[in-house]
C-alpha cells in the first residue's frame, strides 16, 4: 500500500517518473519522460521534417509550403535561366561551353561538402564504381547541354530539355521492352513534333542556326534518361543522402572534365579568355551555380510534399516562363511558329502527366460529352416549348 501511495503521489506525476520495482530488492530504476513544453535535443529531428536551406516548411500549414516552394523554384531557376544565356551572350565565351562547365562542377562539389559538414552522419554509402557511372553520365548531360547553346537559341535548348519523355520511351521500347499505353505514345508524338516544328521554326529566323546543337542536345537529353533511374536505385539502395551524391559525382565528374580539357588543349584559351573577363564569366558562373543548387531543393521539397504531379506542373511552367524572359531580356528573332510547336510540346508534357496518374485525373470520355450535349439540347428544346 506504501509502495501505491508513493507511485500515486503528485510529486512522481510531475516529474513523469516511472518507477520499476522487484520484491527482492528496494532498488529501482526510474525512466524520466520528459513533457511537450521541454526542448528535444536539437540532434534528434522529426522523419516529418522538410528543411530547405535552413528553413523548416514542416511548421507552416500546406498552402504557405506550397507558395514558399513555387516561390523558391521560379526565383532561382528564373536566375539560374536567365545568367545561363548571359554568360554566352558574352562576345567569344561561345565555345568554352566546356569550361562553363567545369567551374559548375567546382562549384556544385564545394557546396556539397559545405552540406555534408553540415549533417550528421558524413560516411559514403554508395560504392565508388557506381559513382564513376553516375559522374559520367552528369558530365555528359550538363556539359553537351552548356556546349549547345554555343550553337542553338536558349529557348530551343528549354524545348528540348522538356522532352525528356522521348528518350526514356525509346529505351524503355528497347532496352527492357516496355510496352506503353495510348496516353504515353501520343505524348510522345506531340512532344516529337513540337520539337521538329520549333527547330524549324529556329532555322528559318535564325542566322547562325547550326546542327551541331541539335545533335548535343539531343545526346545530353539521352544521358539525362539514363541518369535519373541510375542515381534513383543507387541512393535507394545503399540508402546515400542527396548531399553525399552531389559531392561525390560532381567531384569526380570535375576530375573527367579537367583530363578531357587539358589532352584536348581547351584549357589554355578557356582560362585566358575568362581572366580577361573574369566578373562575366566566373562572378556570373558563381550566382550561375549556386541558384541551380538551391532551385534543385526546393523541386525535391516540392516532390515529397505534393507529389512529382505537382511539381512537373509547376516546373514546366517555369520553364515556359523561362522562354518568355528570354525574348523579351534577350534580343532574338520572333515568329508565331515558336508559340504552336511550344504548346504541342505542353500538351505532350500533360498527356505524359496524365498517363502516370489516371487514377487522380479522370478526364470525361467522348460518349459522357457527347451525350451531356444531347441532354442539354433536349431540355433547351422542352424549355423553349413550354
Amino acid at each position: 500500500e506504501e509502495q501505491k501511495d508513493d507511485c500515486n503521489s503528485t510529486e512522481c506525476s510531475e516529474q513523469g517518473i516511472m518507477d520499476l520495482k522487484f520484491p527482492s530488492s528496494r532498488k529501482y530504476i526510474s525512466i524520466s519522460v520528459p513533457s511537450k513544453s521541454q526542448t528535444m535535443s536539437p540532434h534528434i529531428k522529426s522523419v516529418d521534417d522538410i528543411v530547405v536551406l535552413g528553413m523548416n516548411l514542416s511548421k507552416f500549414n500546406k498552402l504557405t509550403q506550397f507558395f514558399i516552394c513555387v516561390s523558391g523554384v521560379f526565383m532561382f531557376y528564373l536566375i539560374y535561366g536567365y545568367l545561363q544565356e548571359l554568360i554566352f551572350s558574352v562576345e567569344g565565351f561561345k565555345p568554352f561551353g566546356w569550361y562553363l562547365t567545369l567551374v559548375q562542377f567546382g562549384f556544385y562539389s564545394i557546396f556539397g561538402l559545405i552540406e555534408l559538414q553540415l549533417i550528421q552522419d558524413k560516411r559514403r554509402r554508395i560504392p565508388g564504381k557506381t559513382y564513376m557511372i553516375i559522374a559520367f553520365l552528369t558530365v555528359g548531360t550538363m556539359g553537351l547541354s552548356n556546349t549547345s547553346l554555343g550553337y542553338l537559341n536558349y529557348p530551343t535548348q528549354v524545348i528540348f530539355k522538356c522532352c525528356k519523355l522521348i528518350p526514356v520511351m525509346i529505351g524503355g521500347v528497347f532496352i527492357q521492352g516496355k510496352r506503353y499505353n495510348i496516353a504515353d505514345v501520343s505524348a510522345a508524338l506531340c512532344m516529337s513534333l513540337g520539337l521538329i516544328w520549333f527547330t524549324l521554326a529556329d532555322s528559318t529566323v535564325a542566322p547562325n542556326f547550326n546542327l551541331t546543337g541539335v545533335v548535343l542536345i539531343s545526346l545530353a537529353l539521352c544521358a539525362d534518361a539514363v541518369i535519373g533511374n541510375v542515381q534513383e536505385k543507387a541512393m535507394k539502395l545503399h540508402n546515400g543522402s542527396n548531399s553525399e551524391m552531389v559531392l561525390y559525382s560532381y567531384s569526380i565528374g570535375f576530375v573527367y572534365i579537367l583530363f578531357g580539357l587539358t589532352c584536348t588543349s581547351g584549357l589554355s584559351p578557356a582560362v585566358t579568355f575568362c581572366s580577361k573577363h573574369p566578373i562575366q564569366t566566373y562572378g556570373y558562373a558563381f550566382l550561375f551555380s549556386l541558384t541551380g543548387y538551391f532551385g534543385i531543393s526546393f523541386v525535391l521539397a516540392l516532390i515529397k510534399i505534393f507529389g512529382a504531379l505537382l511539381a512537373v506542373t509547376v516546373t514546366t511552367g517555369r520553364k515556359a516562363m523561362t522562354i518568355v524572359l528570354s525574348f523579351l531580356f534577350f534580343a532574338k528573332p520572333f515568329t508565331f511558329q515558336y508559340v504552336w510547336s511550344g504548346l504541342l510540346v505542353v500538351v505532350g508534357i500533360f498527356l505524359n502527366v496524365y498517363s502516370k496518374n489516371m487514377d487522380k485525373i479522370k478526364l470525361p470520355s467522348l460518349h459522357g460529352l457527347w451525350k451531356k450535349s444531347v441532354e442539354e439540347r433536349k431540355t433547351r428544346t422542352l424549355s423553349q416549348t413550354v
